[in-house]
Order: structure tokens, then sequence, then C-alpha cells
């Protein structure tokens, strides 16, 4: 079972199962088996909308082409979702520019996605690959925060800058910015308080941040990485619009994959936001965050061999 395989397995076991359903003894795509497979998308919590748009593309296909076998019909919403998902039109994705010195991310998200675990699996894989990683404690209103990022950043290996509970954000990410190009340090990464009571405090407060920052990198952050819950399912979605009305999100990190079968989750934000996603949780240790690769992806969601 390959890397995505392991993230995708629930999703992709009851996506198929449903689909086996539909389309069993079947010589045509009839409306029942249409339905099935809309049932099958919104189970995944793909969200109504982007199914919808899956689902009136099949049909044009289906009228275009009057028979379609099962496997035709996996080739065609394996392609629709994988458009779907490319969303900028790399390739690949590149995590970091590191032509960008220091190449500055504020990570958002709310409390409890594992946002500040995120940020020390991505410091320990970016020190793995000799980076000079400095992290930022702006998440001054949880004393677990600040403790939790502190033993992640002695864990990889990396430096940390942080003031006393209650600080300041800003102040906490202007120093940050600022010890990151005292010392020559490749990347920052700043963790920001995930409060989604009041989204006009949210949206001062990563104004100013975004400001203090530019003080001392002009250009920056040239990340704002938002991390989601994939088990959350239809509340990830709400999260997403709710940040991104706050800030101007450019990527997203989705977490929890591997152990919730709303899989679709992913591509139904991507496909609602225009965002892409750069990375994907599918474990608890601390290699178990990857960079996002589109095509295995999509590939391991449709993948018959995956299902045991």
């Amino acid at each position: 079972m390959g890397i995505f395989s392991k993230g995708v397995k629930k999703t992709n076991e009851g996506f198929f199962q449903r689909i086996a359903r539909a389309v069993v003894g079947k010589s045509r795509v009839s409306d029942d088996v249409l339905d099935a497979i809309e049932e099958a998308l919104i189970a995944s919590d793909m969200g109504v909308d982007t199914t919808l748009k899956i689902i009136d593309n099949l049909e044009d296909r289906i009228e275009r082409d009057k028979f379609m076998s099962e496997d035709e019909l996996v080739d065609i919403l394996r392609e629709e979702i994988g458009k779907m998902l490319d969303v900028d039109g790399a390739e690949a994705v590149q995590p970091f520019d590191f032509s960008k010195k220091p190449y500055v991310v504020m990570v958002v998200g709310v409390n409890g996605v594992g946002k500040t675990t995120t940020i020390g699996k991505l410091a320990s894989s970016l020190r793995a690959q000799g980076k000079k990683v400095v992290l930022g404690a702006a998440d001054t209103f949880r004393a677990a925060a600040v403790e939790q990022l502190t033993i992640w950043a002695e864990r990889a290996g990396v430096d940390i800058v942080k003031q006393q509970m209650g600080s300041d954000p800003a102040s906490v990410a202007f120093d940050s910015v600022k010890s990151a190009v005292a010392k020559g340090a490749d990347v920052v990464l700043i963790d920001t308080a995930g409060r989604l009571h009041n989204r006009v405090d949210l949206m001062n407060e990563l104004t100013k941040i975004r400001n203090v920052i530019r003080k001392v990198v002009p250009d920056g952050p040239h990340e704002v990485l938002l991390v989601l819950d994939a088990s959350t399912g239809q509340n990830a979605f709400q999260q997403a619009k709710e940040f991104a009305r706050a800030t101007d999100i450019s990527a997203l990190a989705i977490t929890k994959l591997d152990g919730t079968a709303k899989g679709g989750v992913v591509i139904g934000i991507v496909d609602q936001m225009k965002v892409p996603v750069k990375f994907i949780g599918i474990g608890e240790g601390i290699d178990d965050l990857k960079v996002f690769d589109r095509k295995e992806f999509v590939n391991s969601l449709f993948n018959k061999e995956d299902i045991v």
C-alpha cells in the first residue's frame, strides 16, 4: 500500500463499495447509477456543489458517448476529480521557494486541527533537508500552544522565538522574522491563534501580523497556510470560508486524513476555494506529513487493489 493509499483507505473503501453496488449487473449508466454515484460522493463529504458539478459532467459524457462501462466510468470520475484539484496548473507541488530567504509562512487554523503539530512536522522535515528553521510562537492566548511548539522545536532541533502568554502576537511575529534574518534562516513558520469566535478580531490580528512581517521582509509573508482537519468534514468547509474572509489563504494542509472516510472534503474545499493543497497528514508519526501529490492522491482514491 502506497503513502497516499494509507491516507485515503477509508474513503476509498466506502466510495468503491457504493460504486460497485451501483453498477453490478448493469449494462449501461442509468439514472439509478448516477444517483448512487452522487450518494457516494456526498458520503465522502465532497460537498453538494462539487458533487453536482461532477454529476453534471458525467451526464454530459454519458449523453455524448451513449454507453459507458464501469471502468470507463471510473476513469472519467478520476479525470474530473484530477481537474478539480489542479487549481494552479503546477505539475508538482513546490512547498517552499528557497530563493526567498527567509521564506515566511503564517500558519492559521482553529484550535484542535493539528496546526501546531503540523508546524512541528514541517520544521522536522526541513531540518532533515539541511535547512535552517525558526519557529514563531505567536499563538500567545493558549499556554499549551507555546509549550507544545517549544517541545516540537526541541525535537526538531530548530530555534523558537516566544514571549510570555498574553503577549502581542504581532510582536512575536516581528521578533521571529527579525531573528530569522539575523541568523540567515531559510524558513520561518509562525503559529497564530486559532480563534473564530469573532471574525473582526481575527482579521485585525492577522492583518497586524502581516504588516509587522513586512517591516522586516517587505514581500512577506510568502505563504498563508490554512490547516484543516479532514475528519470534521463539512465543518472544515466552514472554517475554510471563515479564514478566507479574514485573510488571503494561499495553500492548505489537510490533517487526519488516514482516520476518516470523509477524504472527499479535500476535493470539495479545493474546488470551492481554488486554493491548492500542499501537505496532507496521514498518521501520528513525525514523518507522516507528506507533500501533496495530486495524481497519486486521485489514483489512490480510485485504486480497487487497496480495498481489503
